[in-house]
């Protein structure tokens, strides 16, 4: 996976070193951090872009970003697309717990995905919650999911 920060620098290291080095950077400056992992999708001409994002806030101090963008060819229905959402998510989770435990930085997984049975993206409301909780992770979902819906969206629109 290729990731890079928010202004668009390439991480040139795995981004289990480049999370460690961040963790250590932000505990050596006083910085209590936690962390949000998200992803977002747009569907573009027969083309669904994704983007991923984790995302580090200092307490009171701000945050910052790395994200992965990736895309794919062929259509899928908005429940497959939303699930698709959570997997990447829990992908990029599931790479980094044992290094967010190892320096007690907490975590919470975004989906974005409608708690409003109006709106379509719900269909995968359930599933996703149970995905993610299943995992061991904390679930947010709109409006409290804003890795998702604020930071991914951003990359994919």
């Amino acid at each position: 996976m290729n990731w890079q920060k928010y202004n668009g620098e390439s991480i040139k290291t795995s981004i289990r070193d480049a999370v460690e080095t961040n963790i250590l950077r932000e505990i050596a400056l006083g910085n209590k951090l936690k962390v949000y992992i998200g992803t977002d999708s747009q569907v573009k001409r027969g083309t669904i872009d994704f983007a991923t994002v984790i995302v580090f806030l200092r307490e009171h101090r701000g945050g910052f970003m790395f994200v992965h963008k990736d895309k794919r060819y062929h259509l899928m229905s908005i429940k497959e697309r939303m699930l698709l959402e959570v997997q990447k998510s829990i992908e990029v989770a599931y790479q980094l717990c044992p290094l967010l435990e190892q320096y007690q930085v907490d975590l919470e997984v975004h989906a974005d995905i409608n708690t409003n049975p109006n709106f379509q993206s719900n269909v995968a409301l359930k599933e996703a919650m149970g995905y993610i909780m299943g995992m061991g992770f904390v679930f947010k979902a709109k409006p409290e999911s804003f890795a998702s819906t604020t930071c991914a969206n951003k990359q994919v629109q």
